[in-house]
Order: structure tokens, then sequence, then C-alpha cells
């Protein structure tokens, strides 16, 4: 036998990974598949329709209902709660269980619920105690109940487990440089007067395209997330002319956010740069510039289909 079984634990699959651990008192039926070097702890149920990948830790007191997917390396801790039936009744029985999948590298803390039915994205974390009622987009910190995005986690290249790093925006009219490739900070020209204040800027020397198209984002609730979601093509400018609303940016290979809070910043994301824009305050107006009209081809909305794409460029080059 090429893993472990403690003589205290039930183990009644024969698909389990090589150098995988499984402690005492844990319980996998027949059906299970367990990936290698994966850590099974105590008190670890796991059902028949479950399939766990490479190098997953599922700490004592949890149970791996059927409809359960978890990708390589996702970190389970104590007592974490998964559910798979959205109407649970005694001796009745769906005809198929709702599929939940957990991301490769995703974490999910101590105590927290996952609701059925739900995606936990690659990379993202589930703060200790929340309760997921709906999917988690990738590298996205969620806490609370119901869980709400608070943050992004940092990219591959900085430190883990930290939020996304930022740069500050010029402190004068100016452009600034940012870590995510081809990403730029712009402070425009403001004047303040006791009539009002303006804020101005030019094309093309400030908003760096031809513009073809304006949209304006409001009314958004703050617990929205909006965005996730990368160009073919389309250069976008964005200006969040009152209130406030958090934007993230990631090029595959770094990530950063950055607040928009005053008339006069804007940030530059060219093409095939994911971008999501989120915490908006509740009077916040997003003015967004495109240098192409709209085309629903020029969007990439998978975020591994984003990466596929970026890795592929990278090998072209």
């Amino acid at each position: 036998m090429n893993h472990f079984v403690h003589p205290l634990a039930c183990c009644e699959s024969s698909e389990i990974g090589e150098r995988t651990r499984i402690w005492a008192f844990a319980h996998v039926l027949p059906g299970a598949r367990i990936g290698a070097d994966c850590n099974i702890c105590d008190h670890v149920f796991i059902e028949n329709d479950v399939i766990v990948g490479d190098r997953v830790t599922v700490k004592c007191g949890v149970q791996l209902w059927d409809g359960l997917r978890v990708e390589d390396a996702v970190f389970i801790g104590p007592n974490a709660t998964f559910t798979n039936d959205p109407f649970p009744r005694s001796k009745q029985y769906p005809e198929a269980f709702a599929a939940t999948t957990l991301g490769r590298g995703a974490s999910i803390g101590a105590n927290a619920t996952i609701l059925p039915g739900v995606s936990i994205g690659q990379h993202a974390m589930v703060g200790a105690g929340a309760v997921v009622t709906r999917s988690v987009p990738p590298h996205a910190i969620v806490r609370g109940n119901p869980a709400r995005i608070t943050g992004y986690v940092a990219s591959a290249t900085q430190q883990a487990g930290k939020p996304a790093a930022t740069t500050p925006f010029p402190s004068q009219p100016g452009v600034a440089a940012t870590e995510v490739r081809g990403v730029t900070l712009h402070r425009l020209r403001q004047v303040n007067d006791p009539r009002g204040n303006l804020s101005a800027g030019e094309f093309p020397h400030d908003v760096p395209f031809p513009v073809r198209r304006y949209f304006l984002v409001y009314d958004v609730p703050s617990t929205e997330t909006r965005g996730e979601h990368a160009h073919l093509a389309c250069h976008q400018f964005l200006i969040c002319t009152k209130g406030s609303v958090a934007v993230v940016v990631d090029d595959g290979v770094h990530r950063q956010e950055f607040l928009l809070d005053r008339p006069e910043l804007g940030v530059h994301m060219p093409p095939m740069v994911w971008g999501i824009q989120y915490k908006y305050s509740s009077d916040a107006v997003l003015l967004v510039f495109a240098s192409h009209h709209y085309e629903a081809g020029d969007y990439v909305r998978d975020y591994d289909q984003f990466i596929a794409l970026k890795q592929a460029a990278l090998v072209a080059d």
C-alpha cells in the first residue's frame, strides 16, 4: 500500500493517491477518489461521489458529501460544513445532488458553511465562520454571514496571504506606472473654486486612446462585484465621478488594487488585463471610456481562459 491509513480509520476506497495519510476515526466510502500527498485528519467523513485532488488538507471534523469536487492544493479548515441539498427532507433524495467545486489553491476557514451548488474560485479565501451563499470569484477574500467580498489576495509574485499591493496616484497631475503590465494611474487637472470645483482631461493626451464609447455604472449595491473580465482588444479608462469604488487589475502575474475616490483620479486598463470593481459606495458613479464599440466577442469572462490566453501569448513571444 503506497498510502497510510491509521489502524483506527475506515478506508473503503481503493482510489487513494500515493503518500496520502488518513488518520484516526476518518471514514472514506468506497466510491470516493483521493489524490496524492493529501492529509485527511481525524473524524473526517468522505462520501462516495467525492473527488479530492492532490496535496489537499482536510482538517478535523469535516464531512465531504456527494457532489463535492476539490481541486489540487485546497485547504479545508476544522469543522467546515458543506451541504449538497437545498431542500433536504428525511428519506427524500434528489435525482442528483448539487455540485460544489473548490478551485485550485482555495482555502476554507474553520467553521465556514458552504451552501450547495456554489463554486469557490481558485486561490480564493473563505474566512472562519463565513456562510457562503453564492459563488466566490478567483482570488477573492470573503467573510461574514452572508459572505461578502472584503478584498483580493496577493498574486503569486507577492507575499502569500496578504491583500493585493497598491501604488499611490501621482501627487500632482501626471501618470504613474504600476506593477500590472500596461496599467497606469492618472491624476487629471483639478481647479478648486468657491463656485464649484472642476476636473478636466483632454483626448488623447489624458485618455491615451481614441474613445468610441462610454458608459456609467451607478446604483450598485455595496455587496456587488462588477467587471470580472478582460478584453481582447478594448482599452478602458475608469473615473469615479462621485463616491468611491475599488478597482482590482490583474495581468496573470501581478495583481493590484486602487481606490478611485476623487473625480480627478483615473485608471487606464489596456487589453488583456483582468479587471474587477467592488466596494462601491452607495452614491458611486463610475464613468468608463472605451476604445471600441460594444462587442460581446471581445470579452474574456472566465479567469482560467484568461490565464491560458496569457500563457499562450508568452509562448508565442
